[in-house]
């Protein structure tokens, strides 16, 4: 069968990658050079520590105050679009203690099942070459609310079979020996891990590419041929590629695309940015999650990976630099000793993660079409979540019997 998987992000590289594996011939299409996608410089955390979906209760009254600050941590950009507003109506439905008991048992088997993939895939025997390291997450806090609220969720994972422990500010900085932290306390998650995304993704490609997986850079894809129930070609400006199955992989372009099929698939991008610190002497060891500056820390070689914001703008790839210096700012707050200078616009990273409104990933076959399927949603946790999606999106495509149940992810749901 020949699959055809637009977008070359870590899902639909990762379900090019299990595709190949299952025998299939691949084509896969991104609109720009792979190592600009949202993959590439993303905080590279594998986070099977975050069940909870980011529909969930207060979270909307949380967002309406940030929204008053220049350099809040999180940001809709205000205007009149009906998309928008039919995704700001859906996530306040969703937001509900109902919806995140539903949630969690689902994104917790996807993690589960995204990071024993993850480390089968650093083994090295594997068909891939990326730094792989299981330190664990800290979520660190510096206030008495923050505190309860990181100790109910705590509470939370470890009710669900993810071990959570509560550290004071002294046994933070035990894991710390070689940066002074400042906090009042954190969550460490030591099931949690990380990659150098950037070697994840070219160590991706090298190994499509050697075994005869076309990737198609700066190749939109403009439409579809369909006949019947079946898509049978991908349009692009390169000419049409005759195709048995499409997988719909494009991030927060992924909307656009299923609206060339005929379905309202409700997404936002939601804008993040990521900067380097490079050749640290004395370097961060456990990644972490400065919670009140909802913006992250990642070692990755010598050098520190800092990384936040989510900023509901469409697809707007323009960066606003305020935001940036709220993650500048915030980081001594935790990090006393780390000289931080305001980085130059073009040493910023930006990309978009794919929101749906329930923050669950959209994973499952189109309704309108036999031979679609779909992989897009995952908010901040696309990396994380990649090979577990790719594997489901290599199930789906060849009709076998899915690795866990996928109801909840079904893109037909809204």
């Amino acid at each position: 069968m020949h699959v055809g998987i637009v977008g070359g992000g870590i899902v639909g590289l990762c379900s090019a990658y299990y595709l190949q594996k299952a025998g299939h011939q691949v084509t896969l299409f991104d609109q720009n050079p792979i190592a600009d996608g949202c993959s590439f410089g993303n905080a590279g955390m594998i986070v099977p520590s975050h069940i909870i979906p980011l529909a969930q209760p207060g979270m909307m009254a949380k967002g309406m105050r940030w929204m008053l600050q220049s350099t809040s941590p999180f940001y809709v950009k205000p205007r009149l679009n009906k998309d928008l507003m039919r995704w700001g109506w859906l996530f306040y439905r969703h937001a509900t203690p109902e919806h995140v008991e539903r949630s969690i048992p689902v994104l917790r088997d996807l993690s589960l099942l995204s990071k024993t993939l993850f480390q089968d895939l650093a083994k090295p025997a594997s068909d891939l070459s990326f730094e792989w390291h299981e330190r664990g997450l800290l979520m660190l806090y510096k206030t008495a609310l923050s505190e309860h609220e990181m100790a109910e969720e705590a509470e939370i994972a470890n009710r669900a079979g993810i071990d959570a422990q509560i550290l004071n500010g002294q046994q933070v900085q035990d894991m710390e020996p070689n940066v002074r932290v400042d906090v009042r306390g954190g969550i460490w998650y030591p099931g949690d891990a990380h990659v150098n995304p950037g070697e994840l993704v070219r160590s991706l490609v090298s190994y499509l590419r050697k075994n005869k997986v076309e990737i198609r850079e700066s190749c939109p894809v403009a439409g579809f041929t369909k006949r019947g129930t079946q898509i049978t070609e991908v349009k692009t400006a390169q000419g049409p590629v005759n195709v048995d199955a499409v997988v719909v992989a494009g991030g927060a372009w992924s909307a656009d695309m299923a609206r060339q099929l005929g379905m309202n698939l409700s997404m936002q991008g939601g804008k993040g940015y990521s900067f380097m610190l490079k050749n640290m002497t004395n370097n961060v060891h456990v990644p972490a999650i400065m919670l009140e500056a909802r913006a992250t820390a990642t070692p990755m070689g010598t050098d520190l990976r800092f990384a936040g914001t989510l900023e509901v703008a469409g697809t707007d790839m323009t960066v606003n630099m305020n935001r940036v210096r709220g993650i500048v700012q915030s980081i001594n707050n935790y990090y006393p000793d780390v000289k931080v200078d305001m980085p130059a616009v073009e040493a910023v990273w930006r990309g978009l993660r794919p929101c749906s409104p329930d923050g669950l990933p959209y994973i499952g076959k189109a309704d309108r079409f036999d031979n679609v399927v779909l992989a897009t949603g995952h908010g901040m946790m696309g990396l994380s979540l990649g090979p577990a999606t790719g594997k489901l999106v290599s199930e789906v495509v060849g009709n076998h019997v899915s690795s866990m149940d996928i109801s909840a992810f079904d893109p037909n749901r809204f």
